[in-house]
């Protein structure tokens, strides 16, 4: 399962890494990246997970064991982060950059590792992982913004942010498609595979392009608070939680993968548009990245154990 972990981790850091290289070198335009990653957060991501979920057989997936437990975990690495804030009295911008770091994950890199260790029963379970967690995290990122940020959202800004997130329609779709049982439409099934198969590859470049682009810095105290709280805490805290609820298998395999992902490469838009320590963010998203590689095997060796 390692060799099928690692065989499975390489591409993922070689697109990356060209991604890198591309946006480095100048080889597209530094006008195609922002519409790259809208196309794929808006568009082509969504598209995958909606297939996954409208099209996978879940049966005997533990589905609300699975649900409890991640959105439990996300509750408590919240909460731990507040607390940790509440001792260290980070600057309120840098701290969102924190809470981001320690809490988001990084979906292309998931759905990808995911799939590579279990096929369409990967996909599903990744489907089922972001349709219990990124309403969450989008949720609990939103309010640290509006506490911590030097600008103060609305309520009406907040429920926007919330209820308009492609991947939360994506994912709300699906789930209505399965169970209803109405389905993906046999002439609509094909392009909404193929967008969502699109995802992958072009979200991962969009990856290593902003990393491409980040400005390495010297705040070494958020940088390893955020990593800490991302590699260690949040894994392991979904993994006990996995041993408590009972929770085994595949399913918890995918649980503890999503916690221990590195922070989304999105996380740089959001702080540069709510007022967050953007530069700082963009050097956690690099550094997480990086560390991932070792990371994500210890973690999941932990959890194949």
């Amino acid at each position: 399962m390692l060799s099928l972990l690692l065989t499975t981790l390489v591409p993922i850091i070689l697109l990356i890494a060209l991604g890198a290289v591309l946006r480095l070198r100048g080889f597209l335009a530094d006008e195609f990246w922002p519409g790259a990653e809208r196309l794929s957060y808006y568009v082509l991501l969504p598209s995958l997970f909606l297939h996954g979920l409208a099209t996978a057989n879940l049966d005997g997936v533990p589905v609300l064991g699975m649900v409890a437990v991640l959105m439990l975990s996300t509750v408590l690495g919240g909460l731990s982060l507040i607390l940790y804030q509440g001792l260290a009295a980070h600057d309120g911008a840098d701290f969102t950059s924190i809470f981001q770091g320690g809490v988001r994950f990084n979906n292309y890199i998931g759905a990808t590792l995911a799939a590579g260790l279990y096929g369409s029963a990967g996909i599903a379970l990744a489907a089922v992982a972001n349709a219990s967690i990124v309403p969450l995290v989008n949720l609990l990122c939103v309010l640290v913004f509006a506490r911590f940020s030097a600008r103060h959202s609305s309520a009406l800004t907040v429920l926007r942010a919330i209820f308009a997130n492609p991947l939360i329609l994506g994912c709300a779709g699906g789930l209505l498609l399965r169970v209803t049982g109405m389905g993906l439409p046999a002439g609509l099934e094909p392009t909404v595979k193929t967008l969502g198969q699109a995802s992958l590859p072009l979200g991962l470049l969009c990856v290593g392009a902003a990393l491409g682009g980040a400005r390495v810095g010297k705040q070494v105290k958020p940088l390893v608070a955020a990593s800490l709280f991302k590699f260690l805490v949040m894994p392991l805290t979904t993994f006990g939680l996995c041993r408590l609820v009972g929770l085994s298998g595949q399913a918890a395999v995918v649980a503890v993968l999503f916690q221990a992902l590195p922070t989304a490469s999105s996380s740089y838009v959001m702080a540069r548009q709510m007022g967050g320590n953007a530069p700082l963010m963009a050097t956690i998203i690099a550094l997480q990245t990086m560390v991932a590689a070792v990371t994500l095997p210890l973690m999941l060796s932990l959890a194949l154990g």
